[in-house]
């Protein structure tokens, strides 16, 4: 069973770099989260490897 992982991502828009919590129980996922230090929403597509282990994309929301 997967749990919960921390990964560090960068802002694309501040360029700051802060961490997120991932759920590793579920596969693939797509959700939208303000910036800790800009505050600006920021897409995130999460996919987890057949390690569990999750991949972070991150973007400018449109």
């Amino acid at each position: 069973m997967y749990g919960l992982e921390s990964v560090n991502i960068q802002c694309p828009f501040c360029w700051e770099t802060f961490e997120v919590i991932a759920d590793c129980s579920v596969e693939s996922q797509e959700y939208v989260e303000d910036c800790e230090v800009c505050c600006r929403p920021i897409e995130m597509k999460v996919e987890i490897n057949e390690e569990g282990l999750p991949n972070i994309e991150v973007s400018r929301e449109n």
